[in-house]
């Protein structure tokens, strides 16, 4: 591995829409730490002639490369892990990858995601092709908020999938009424927060959000309804402080016409669900319980300063 006081050259594609937002957020990463010590070269740029010749351009735009100050060059897996060794949050990564065994496993991921890369690159390219007039209205502050907004009522519409998943299986008609009427207002508010905010400036963290949320519904409904309705109130406890912090923002400083309503809207369906859920609870929950819920409003705190950076 190289040593962590050399420059590491980052040689990365910035004609493809996926390798630009990667890097953007690495690179906000590097800013962070004064010693990551890694600079960024655009091979696929006219510029970018005096640090390779055309032919080997094309060699490099077919794989990710790292470069050292001697001139060697890392590829795939082991450049990611390289780059990873550098970057506050991502060294635990770059340890991982350095296990026996794992390295392989994610060379071949990332031949995987090569064959797929050009199919995922058109559908960016649509992604960053549609209008975004809305979303061009928010400052940084409420662009953030409505990503982990967007982030958390995917992780929701998922909860009442694992709660309907489960509640089908036991044939609970009861907790499958429950979980149906609740996911379908959760999924008009995530459609109306997309209206606000183009996939480009999305989470790119949904599908563990999807995994998560899924998990968070379905491991409580095997438990039983009390379970489900416990975990119901205390995610949506938290969404009601949530949304009520973003509230206060716009009353405050004002924001863009119907972004308030909208929050408001929501905020409003968050607290029935959570009243409904709570009722339903009752007062006296057992401490395994109370230990759940207490861990999902924690996990749930966590993904939302997650998802506003990622």
């Amino acid at each position: 591995m190289t040593a962590q006081n050399e420059t590491l050259t980052v040689l990365y594609d910035g004609g493809c829409p996926l390798c630009r937002r990667e890097i953007a957020h690495v690179q906000g990463l590097a800013k962070q730490c004064e010693s990551s010590a890694l600079c960024f070269v655009d091979i696929s740029s006219e510029a970018a002639g005096s640090v390779t010749d055309a032919a080997e351009r094309q060699a490099l735009l077919a794989r990710f490369h790292v470069q050292r100050s001697d001139g060697s060059r890392l590829s795939g897996a082991a450049a990611f892990t390289a780059m990873w060794s550098r970057l506050p949050g991502w060294r635990w990564l770059a340890r991982l990858a350095r296990l026996p065994g794992i390295l392989t496993l994610l060379e071949g991921a990332y031949r995987v995601f090569l064959k797929l890369r050009p199919g995922l690159q058109w559908l960016a390219r649509r992604w960053d092709a549609q209008p975004a007039s809305r979303a061009s209205t928010l400052s940084k502050y409420l662009e953030r908020e409505l990503r982990s907004d967007h982030a958390g009522e995917t992780g929701a519409v998922f909860i009442y999938r694992g709660i309907t998943a489960v509640a089908r299986w036991r044939r609970d008609e009861q907790l499958l009424a429950f979980a149906q009427q609740h996911g379908d207002t959760e999924a008009e508010h995530l459609s109306l927060i997309e209206a606000w905010l183009p996939p480009s400036r999305r989470s790119r963290l949904l599908g563990p959000w999807r995994l998560a949320g899924w998990l968070t519904g379905a491991l409580p409904a095997l438990a039983g309804r009390r379970a489900v309705y416990g975990t119901i109130a205390a995610v949506e406890t938290f969404v009601d402080r949530h949304y009520q912090q973003q509230i206060d923002h716009l009353r405050a400083h004002g924001g863009p016409d119907g972004l308030l309503p909208l929050l408001e809207r929501c905020q409003a369906d968050e607290c029935h669900h959570r009243d409904e859920a709570a009722a339903l609870a009752g007062e006296r929950r057992p401490g395994l319980l109370r230990l759940w819920c207490a861990v999902v409003g924690s996990g749930s705190a966590a993904a939302v300063v997650l998802a506003r950076r990622v």
